[in-house]
Parts: structure tokens; C-alpha cells; sequence
């Protein structure tokens, strides 16, 4: 079992907009996840839309409120990884925002996993509008599994979707057990390590008393020596974003 990184861009924005009570700019990571399983390969998320490099237009409203640099697209990111897109065989979403699936065209053969409430929120109107859901990045003839709550990717426990929602109404992370340990990658549930350790939330989200409550849920399997990767902790890139953890 192998767990690559994959940085799929940068994203700047007011640390408010992101965390209450935050103060000036921050510069985050957008992270992608492939994970190397003898009996196929994942990627966790898809990142942001290869258009980005050139033109922020696509986001509409949101392009006012992040800058995006991208210097390059999630297909030659994985290739540098030594990993043919082609032949990644399942596509995880945390859930369906543009920064977690934008990239998906660049994985033609793989099958989506998905909990089902998120594929639904994807495309309902009410949630589309506001930009941050664009089916037509993701929705692509993909053949799509929705999942409900937990779900055993390989049947052997090594590969888990675990649900968290409140950030979106589907939203899930993703559990691999490595040969040095448990890691738990947490996509939106969490950005940053402060925010969990301080209890603070975004000031937007699908429902902020359930993602409290899955953070605590987070808070829990740390305490049981689970390692967790942030969805865009930049001090933690610097430190695990350099090389596969096995």
C-alpha cells in the first residue's frame, strides 16, 4: 500500500472567509490523494479544472473571492508521480465542491464513489448556483456508486470511506491503513490542523452542528492514533506533501 500527494494548484482568500474569527490572507494547498492498492489504484478527489491555469472566469462569483495559480494540470501532476491516470481504476470525492472535483476529465476509466446524498446536492439547482457545484466537471459518463455511510473499498479494511458530513450534506473522508499506521484524509471536514485543535468552523457550510460533531469525531480517532490529513493545511504540505507515505 502506497498513499501519493498530489498538488493540484493554490488557492488565496481571506482567512475569515474560510475560518470565523480569521484574520488577514492564506495561501492553501489543493490536495489530491492517489492511493496504491494490489488490487487497484484511487485517487482521492480530483482537484481544480485545468482551465484555471489561464482563466478564473469559470468560477463566476467565486473568482472574487479566491485567486487560484496553478502551475499545472492534475493529468501531468499524477504522470510525474510515475502514475498513468488512465489506469486509475476509482475516483473517491469527499464531496463535489470545484476545488475537489474539477480535475476529473483527466481520470477517463475510473468509477466514481460517492455517498449518494452528495451526488444528489451536486445537482440540485438550489446548491449549483451559487457556483460551487458544477456538474459538468464531474458528471461526465463516469460509471458513478452511491454510497451510503461507510463502505469497504477493497472488502479488506484497508481502504475505508468514512462518512463526515455538515460541510456538505455528503460530505466523507477517507480512511488507509498504511504499513506505518492509520491515516484518515479529511478533506473538507476540516482545512486546517488550528481548526480543529481551537473548535472553530467555516462560516458557511450545509450544516455547522454536524460538522462540529464530525470533527469531534475526528478529535476521537487522533486520540486513538489515527493520523489526519488536513483538506488544506498548508504547514502540513510542506511537511507530508513531498513523497508517498507507505
Amino acid at each position: 500500500m502506497k498513499l501519493i500527494p498530489i498538488e493540484s494548484g493554490f488557492m488565496t482568500a481571506d482567512v475569515n472567509v474560510l475560518c470565523e474569527g480569521g484574520e488577514g490572507r492564506s495561501r492553501f494547498p489543493v490536495c489530491c490523494w492517489i492511493v496504491e492498492h494490489p488490487r487497484g489504484t484511487v485517487i482521492f478527489d480530483t482537484g481544480l479544472h485545468a482551465e484555471l491555469q489561464q482563466d478564473v472566469s469559470r468560477l463566476g462569483s467565486l473568482a472574487k473571492i479566491f485567486e487560484v495559480d496553478m502551475q499545472h494540470d492534475l493529468k501531468s501532476a499524477i504522470e510525474r508521480q510515475g502514475v498513468d491516470p488512465a489506469r486509475i481504476d476509482f475516483i473517491v470525492f469527499s464531496h463535489l465542491h470545484f476545488d475537489h472535483s474539477g480535475g476529473t476529465a483527466a481520470i477517463p476509466n475510473a468509477r466514481i464513489i460517492v455517498q449518494a446524498d452528495e451526488w444528489q446536492a451536486g445537482h440540485e439547482e438550489a446548491f449549483v448556483s451559487g457556483a460551487a457545484y458544477r456538474a459538468s466537471e464531474f458528471d461526465l459518463g463516469h460509471e458513478v456508486t452511491e454510497i451510503q455511510g461507510f463502505f469497504d473499498l477493497f472488502g479488506d479494511g484497508s481502504v475505508v470511506c468514512v462518512p463526515t458530513p455538515g460541510h456538505t450534506q455528503g460530505h466523507q473522508s477517507l480512511r488507509v491503513e498504511l504499513a506505518s499506521g492509520s491515516v484518515l484524509l479529511v478533506g473538507d471536514c476540516c482545512y486546517w490542523q488550528r481548526m480543529l485543535e481551537e473548535d472553530l468552523l467555516p462560516p458557511f457550510g450545509f450544516d455547522r452542528e454536524l460538522q462540529r460533531e464530525s470533527m469531534q469525531n475526528l478529535r476521537k480517532l487522533h486520540q486513538d492514533g489515527v493520523k489526519l490529513i488536513f483538506g488544506h493545511d498548508a504547514e502540513q504540505w510542506q511537511q507530508i506533501g513531498q513523497g508517498p507515505m507507505t
